[in-house]
């Protein structure tokens, strides 16, 4: 017998999952933001009182010229509302439309081009009256070398578009990120519109094994202190960070200071995704947000760390994702395939002693994270058969089933559901 169904993201729409009876389920969601009634006049607001700085009709007077960075397409950025009234103040402050670079900071992923592009950006009249580029971060010659960071010793290379604009602005969204804690601001920059050997630093075991280097954490974080350290090497940089709900609606945004705006994103946004939950499941239901992070695999990985705190160790984590576009990079490729080959411990002790890590393979590494934990069930309509086999975890045709095993394998008829996946933090806290 059938009774609740609950809807996970997935793709553009959602993948309903019906409950057979006997099943006693948790559904995690973040707590409600009230919606801006004029998503206009907040964003003007925003640039009149910023966070740490003039306001922006004053901070482009006697520019020569302003690079904006944008997220590129796994990020739904509201690009769409505040790229046209930021430029528009830029060329009333006297920036000549054709020293206005808008950027996309890509890191290492593959450019948005075409149609793509014109979604990303979101307003025909934005392409129509600046340069939008992408950003390519295995372009030496296109890169600015700072040195190194004092703290760590990181390699500082960043597009020199960047560097040398007389403005610079970085536009984000904020939401937990599982490795730099939180996303948008300083993270724009670096690895946004970072040189790769600056990215692969970041993404060594150096890193990405230190228990600091999690989800809505800040504190500690070693990449979230030398992003910032990075950010103050550049000197002046603004940001615009933005804050959506789970109708991807407005909800806040801020501008100001790189480092002060996000914060003050940062500080809205905590208490309404960090979701206390008072005990650990067997069975943990999630996705990986829907469109447009679950176009490919490589990003899936995000949705199978963020819920780990409340999976019982040798518990299942059951994951949908759509994998629209399928696996991602070649590089990741060559990564998942040397996992399933080698295995996990062989795989994890070829990352260890590397100072470079090879492109993507950190997405890997973090995916083992989950896999040490306990099982790993996805559940995707967009992977052929060979990549199904190297993705290295199990998979399912069918979601409702592979709940119901799960419950009746763990003896545990209580499934804990997070529909909007890695968007959400579920955090273990014993009452």
């Amino acid at each position: 017998m059938l009774h609740e169904t609950i809807d996970l993201s997935f793709g553009r729409g959602h993948v309903p999952v019906r409950l057979t009876e006997g099943l006693i389920p948790t559904i995690i969601r973040k707590r409600p933001l009230p919606k801006l009634r004029d998503n206009d006049a907040a964003i003007r607001e925003a640039f009149a009182r910023p966070v740490g700085a003039p306001p922006l009709s004053e901070l482009v007077r006697g520019r020569s010229s302003a690079c904006i960075l944008i997220c590129d397409i796994t990020r739904p950025v509201p690009n769409r509302l505040f790229l046209r009234p930021m430029i528009e103040t830029m060329l009333a402050g006297g920036i000549p439309a054709g020293r206005i670079t808008v950027l996309v900071a890509t890191g290492l992923h593959r450019p948005n081009e075409g149609a793509e592009l014109a979604e990303l950006v979101g307003d025909p009249w934005v392409l129509d009256t600046v340069r939008v580029e992408n950003h390519f971060a295995r372009d030496d010659a296109a890169h600015v070398h700072l040195g190194r960071t004092a703290t760590r010793g990181t390699p500082v290379g960043i597009d020199r578009r960047f560097v040398e604009a007389d403005l610079r602005i970085a536009t984000g969204l904020v939401e937990p990120h599982f490795m730099a804690g939180w996303s948008g601001g300083r993270k724009v920059v670096a690895p946004g519109v970072a040189h790769h050997e600056t990215i692969r630093t970041f993404h060594s075991a150096r890193f990405m094994e230190d228990p600091l280097a999690v989800q809505c954490n800040l504190v500690g974080n070693p990449l979230h202190e030398e992003q910032l350290e990075i950010v103050r090497m550049l000197g002046e940089i603004y940001a615009l960070n933005t804050v959506l709900d789970e109708e991807r609606d407005l909800v806040h945004v801020t501008f100001g200071d790189i480092i002060a705006s996000h914060e003050n994103a940062v500080a809205f946004v905590s208490d309404a995704t960090r979701i206390p939950v008072p005990r650990r499941y067997k069975t943990v239901v999630t996705s990986a947000a829907g469109y447009p992070l679950d176009k490919t695999y490589y990003q899936t990985v995000k949705g199978m760390v963020t819920p780990l705190d409340i999976l019982a160790p040798g518990g299942t984590l059951i994951i949908a994702s759509e994998c629209s576009e399928g696996f991602g990079s070649d590089e990741f490729r060559a990564a998942q395939t040397r996992l399933v080959g080698i295995g996990a411990e062989r795989f994890l002790a070829t990352l260890t002693a590397k100072t470079l890590a090879d492109v993507d393979e950190w997405q890997t590494e973090m995916q083992l994270k989950a896999m040490r934990l306990g099982q790993v069930l996805l559940y995707t309509t967009g992977l052929d058969t060979e990549e199904r086999r190297i993705t290295g975890v199990d998979l399912t045709g069918d979601i409702n089933s592979a709940i119901d095993a799960s419950a009746a394998r763990h003896g545990d008829p209580h499934v804990a559901f997070v529909p909007e996946g890695p968007y959400v933090v579920p955090v273990y806290a014993p009452v």
